[in-house]
């Protein structure tokens, strides 16, 4: 009788708990060394990238993230470092530490590296996922850079013309003006949505930023990812990452984005310090190889998507330390994987000149193919122009040359005042790019026919 109740019992009782929650299996560790940043745990499974908890002396949690293996231990780094970790703390991983929350819902926000709110507001309210480190794409299917972007800045729309899709570089020492420079680009930009990584800068700029241009009708296309200089290392690789993969979800639904990343270079000292913390031996200006092997990764997952999606056309500045703009790493990596770079002059803004864009210095690789023959041959003039004039400038100034030697610098000199007028420009002044073209051709469209 009892055999034959059984059965049934069985099933009864399969009912009842089919019902109930399931408690989910703990995986994590516990933590053998740590050095204030840096923790070592027993070994458990969790890729590079996944997310853990760490428990703190005072009872509360820490976040740390799978940065590597070593003899059979879990390598982690903290997001607060001298957090107060003890040896044996319990350490736990987390679900979802490998892809970022994306959606419209981002637009007109200010987010930190986690995707926690920044502007004071409650959690935006995404119900997409993307990769932290992005979705392969095929380079041979991706679609090419053969449109012009209107960025509203004179000079660059003129004489460095820039493709929707295109990556470029603005290279420069401190207070040259490489944040203004990006700030204007990000308010007249002729793109749908702006993506602004401001990784590893001084919390007071990022407030400007936030005042600047998250208001109106800029932040209902903007969505600022916010790192300042004082958090962790690894909060500011995240922090990139994570505007990436904000940029390649609007991207994947046909959008034009911009991404502006300020800056570069602090995403390098992350990686570096980081690296370094591993044990990686360093190279030049102390930076180890994954730095090098960081910069392109990050780099190509911007640009045009495939057949059917939209752009990524991606800005970043690029700090020359001691106005080093050809021996320092970062830049010479940068410039070797962009699609070109605009080099910021010391002399120019010295000289009152805003933007300050050394023309002759600057390239836009992409030009040839976004604008006319009479657009190029007139850019090309402009180019001689300037270089002729700030080569020979000193020794006109000294009384070293009379009129009639050269004829180009003759010219340069006569069309300097018009040229300076055309190539400065007001901080919240914008221009089309139709209107740039028409300006410089009218400028030296005649003599670059000749």
């Amino acid at each position: 009788m009892t055999a034959a109740l059984r059965p049934g019992l069985l099933a009864q009782l399969a009912d009842r708990v089919e019902g109930l929650p399931m408690p989910q299996p703990s995986i994590g560790g516990r933590v053998l060394r740590y050095d204030g940043l840096t923790l070592e745990t027993t070994g458990f499974p969790a890729s590079p990238g996944a997310l853990v908890t760490i428990e703190t002396e005072d009872g509360g949690q820490v976040e740390a993230e799978v940065v590597g293996f070593r003899d059979g231990r879990n390598l982690l780094f903290l997001t607060e470092p001298q957090a107060p970790v003890v040896a044996g703390a319990a350490a736990r991983l987390l679900p979802g530490g490998q892809v970022a929350e994306v959606g419209e819902a981002l637009l007109g926000r200010v987010i930190d590296a986690q995707g926690q709110p920044l502007d004071g507001l409650p959690a935006a309210r995404t119900t997409q996922l993307w990769p932290l480190h992005g979705k392969p794409l095929n380079p041979l299917m991706r679609m090419p850079v053969d449109r012009p972007l209107d960025v509203g800045v004179r000079v660059i729309n003129a004489a460095l013309t820039l493709g929707e899709g295109q990556r470029i570089g603005i290279v420069a020492g401190s207070g040259v003006g490489k944040s203004v420079l990006v700030e204007m680009m990000a308010q007249h930009v002729e793109a749908d949505v702006v993506v602004i990584a401001l990784i590893g800068e001084r919390a007071r700029e990022v407030g400007h930023f936030a005042r600047r241009l998250m208001q109106g009708a800029a932040a209902a296309r903007t969505c600022l990812v916010a790192v300042p200089a004082d958090r962790s290392p690894l909060l500011r690789l995240r922090g990139v990452r994570r505007a990436m993969a904000i940029s390649e979800a609007f991207r994947a639904t046909g959008n034009r984005v911009l991404l502006i990343v300020d800056s570069l270079t602090r995403v390098a000292h992350a990686q570096r310090e980081i690296g370094l913390a591993l044990g990686e031996q360093p190279t030049a200006k102390g930076y180890p190889p994954s730095v090098v092997a960081m910069i392109p990764a990050l780099l190509e997952r911007a640009g045009p998507g495939l057949a059917g999606q939209g752009t990524i056309t991606a800005i970043c500045t690029v700090l020359a330390d001691g106005d080093d703009t050809t021996n320092d790493p970062v830049v010479d990596t940068a410039r070797a994987i962009m699609d070109g770079h605009l080099v910021l002059s010391r002399r120019q803004a010295q000289m009152g000149i805003y933007p300050a864009i050394d023309i002759p210095q600057s390239v836009s690789r992409v030009m040839p193919d976004v604008t006319d023959p009479a657009h190029r041959a007139a850019a090309l003039r402009l180019r001689q122009l300037v270089s002729t004039y700030f080569e020979n400038r000193d020794l006109v100034m000294m009384g070293g040359y009379s009129a009639g030697q050269d004829a180009l610098l003759d010219e340069a000199l006569r069309l300097w005042p018009q040229i300076r007028a055309f190539v400065a420009q007001g901080q919240d002044e914008s221009t089309s790019l139709t209107d740039c073209r028409a300006a410089l051709l009218a400028l030296v469209g005649e003599r670059a026919a000749r």
